[in-house]
């Protein structure tokens, strides 16, 4: 059985604040992380279930990102927000034309 050496180091984005005018944009970012994966699990033959399933391949996260536990939108929404604060530490200037 081999080990698993992997260490993850994301970049440090503690100091990055995020600008007012983008809050909107992680809950945004947020549900379109969800529709990604949800799109790739029905892909893969995943669908709905009361019950995460693996062997069954059901996960009660099938359903719209509106509809999603608090605490998975949560999920989400790190994921978007992160993405956001690298893109801003990297240099980047994000803008709504």
């Amino acid at each position: 059985m081999k080990s698993n050496k992997f260490t993850p180091s994301p970049a440090n984005t503690t100091n990055v604040k995020l600008p007012k005018e983008l809050q909107p944009l992680v809950e945004i970012m947020a549900a379109n992380v969800h529709n990604v994966w949800a799109q790739n699990r029905i892909q893969e033959g995943w669908t709905y279930g009361l019950i995460r399933d693996d062997y069954q391949k059901q996960t009660p996260c099938l359903v719209p990102y509106e509809q999603l536990p608090e605490y998975e939108k949560e999920y989400d929404r790190q994921t978007a927000l992160e993405t956001i604060k690298l893109l801003i530490k990297l240099g980047w200037k994000i803008e709504k034309q």
